[in-house]
């Protein structure tokens, strides 16, 4: 298929710069995926929609200050933000940079300023240093510090923002989720940002479960395709892991005929991939893993749902609304074409008319946007 066919017109104007308060009051545009049918509520009538026995699903992942400013030794200001560990200790890693001349060699003096001013602030001596230590072709550079750089992050990092969002200047705690815990996303698993601790005791009390995997969110997440052809498209690798408690309770769950439902697209490429790869099941084959089942795993996730993906772990899908030609757009377009199962095409169709009806409604999208409810 065409990335051409996954684009939709946006005006900013729907582009949530503030998130709800409280976070559960966000709207909620729930989606029979079978007939295309749409219900507008808000977020905490979630429960209306879920039945005791099912079990809800979410990425615990937390989002790291990857977001550094620091000076080069000869003078200039830089950027580093944190893309990917490239060992234990978190020495090592692959970062974005933004400054002029950063060549391998290069040395930066950490000490947390925005690159605003012209001069060059008193270095502080306890301060790590970086170094640029190799140019990669993709232009993303390898950068060691003179020090394992996590516990230094709350001094000196920010909580990136996604670059739509620009006038946000509130706690950055509002862009972690309630629930969050290992640290290591650059980027939060947004559609568990409308959760809140009253909201979970309720769904509980309905006897609705809840359980967690991890999923490490890559700043490629968000990322549009650019590929011609969807299936040229290279998706991203994450670190991801579920524990044998969760995919027991997964399992368990499934048997007993309850339902499950992922918080965020993030946790449905987890789940997918727990009852493919995590499995050496090729997940395109259509003859294989005739019911639903899940292997605990830990380890690289590289799993790109588009259509013609079958579905074997998730039975319902909370998310936000996302960018044009993402792959999180083809995902969730996949979701819905599973109840379409000779029309491969229907789930963009339906999706991008929900999108249509969630403009006239004034709904806001993107990472502190309002929710939908997939069934």
């Amino acid at each position: 298929m065409k990335t051409d066919l996954f684009d939709y017109n946006l005006p900013a104007e729907f582009i949530a710069q503030q998130p709800a308060h409280p976070r559960d009051q966000s709207r909620l545009l729930v989606l029979d995926r079978a007939t295309g049918d749409i219900e507008h509520r808000h977020f905490y009538e979630i429960g209306n929609y879920l039945a005791a026995g099912d079990l809800l699903i979410a990425n615990d992942s937390r989002v790291i200050p990857a977001r550094l400013h620091g000076h080069k030794t000869s003078g200039g200001a830089v950027e580093i933000f944190l893309l990917d560990p490239l060992d234990e200790d978190g020495q090592e890693w692959e970062c974005l940079t933004r400054g002029r001349n950063l060549r391998a060699g290069s040395i930066i003096r950490l000490d947390g300023s925005a690159p605003s001013s012209s001069q060059s602030p008193v270095p502080n001596p306890h301060s790590p240093s970086a170094e640029i230590t190799a140019v990669l072709s993709s232009g993303n550079r390898i950068v060691r510090f003179s020090h394992p750089i996590r516990p230094y992050l709350d001094e000196l990092g920010e909580v990136p923002l996604p670059p739509y969002i620009t006038a946000y200047s509130g706690d950055r705690e509002r862009y972690q989720t309630i629930y969050s815990r290992p640290e290591g996303s650059v980027a939060a698993p947004t559609a568990g940002l409308h959760f809140t601790p009253e909201l979970l005791l309720d769904l509980r009390r309905q006897g609705i479960g809840w359980d967690t995997v991890t999923l490490h969110v890559g700043l490629d997440t968000f990322r549009p395709v650019t590929a011609d052809q969807i299936e040229d498209h290279t998706i991203h690798t994450e670190r991801a892991q579920m524990s044998a408690e969760t995919a027991r309770h997964i399992n368990e769950t499934t048997l007993q005929g309850g339902r499950i439902v992922a918080v965020g697209t993030t946790s449905v490429r987890t789940l997918e991939w727990a009852g493919t790869g995590a499995q050496g099941i090729d997940p395109y084959d259509s003859a294989a893993c005739p019911w639903k089942r899940v292997s605990a795993f830990a380890g690289p996730v590289n799993l790109f749902i588009r259509p013609g993906y079958r579905f074997r772990a998730v039975d319902g899908l909370i998310t936000n609304f996302h960018l044009p030609k993402s792959s999180l757009l083809m995902l969730v377009s996949t979701f819905i074409a599973q109840a379409h199962p000779q029309d491969v095409d229907a789930g963009r169709r339906i999706l991008l008319a929900s999108y249509e009806a969630a403009k006239a409604e004034g709904y806001r999208f993107f990472s502190f946007g309002d929710a939908m409810l997939i069934f």
